[in-house]
Parts: C-alpha cells; structure tokens; sequence
C-alpha cells in the first residue's frame, strides 16, 4: 500500500508571517496538533506543532515575554523549519518506520516539492483497524 492511499489532503496551510494569535486559533477550532507552513507556491517551509507552542512557553522568561511572542509573534517565530517529508508513492511501512525511528508523528508528504498531503500514525493505524494494510 502507497501513502497516497491513506494521507490526507483537505490541509489547513498557515504562512511563515502568519501571526502567533491567527494560528493559534486555527489550531485550537480545528482541534489540530499541527499546521504545515508553506510559501506562496505551496512549498513546504516548516511545521508549527503542539510540541512548538509547549517548548516555547516553557522556554519563556516571564509571562511578559509569554505574552509579548504570542500577542505579536508570526509563525517563523516558533516553527520547526524542514520537517520531514515523504512522497505519495512511497509505502506506508516505510511512512511508519520513518515515524518510528525520527519519532515524529506525522510526514508531510510531498510531490515535485509542493505539499500534497500529510500521513500520520492515526492514518496508519487506522488502515490496520480497517483491513487495508
């Protein structure tokens, strides 16, 4: 089975100067653990995740710096540039090794360098819960 048989292609995108507080709540209505971040030609830039947002505060000198990155901060600001990607023909046991071994929860995955979708282990998982792999 190819990736493209269980990656997802509906993605919310936010841009590199995308504001803090804009992403943020797309994270949180979507009930979303990550946003892809891409430039205008839908080129994959980086990631903005949970993980990002968690090691931030924590890393944070004082709530007036917390609320200084969040009120007027961009996405640049917090993302992990160069996530890892894979292509839609590559094979999921493939997709879940890379996960397993990077411990990443999800690839971006990428044809001719323009994001076309993302697998995670949720996708993966629930191809074996449904009898597709």
């Amino acid at each position: 089975m190819h990736v493209a048989e269980l990656m997802v292609t509906d993605l919310k995108v936010v841009g590199a100067d995308t504001p803090l507080p804009e992403a943020l709540a797309l994270l949180a209505e979507d009930h979303l653990t990550a946003l892809p971040v891409v430039d205008a030609r839908n080129h994959l830039l980086g990631v903005l995740s949970t993980t990002d947002i968690l090691q931030a505060m924590a890393e944070a000198d004082g709530r007036i710096e917390r609320e200084q990155l969040f009120s007027s901060g961009t996405v640049s600001d917090l993302m992990t540039p160069r996530p890892v990607g894979i292509t839609p023909d590559s094979s999921v046991k493939e997709a879940a090794q890379q996960m397993l071994y990077l411990e990443v929860h999800r690839l971006f995955v990428v044809d001719e360098d323009r994001l076309v979708g993302v697998i995670s282990q949720t996708d993966v998982v629930r191809g074996v819960a449904l009898a597709k792999l």
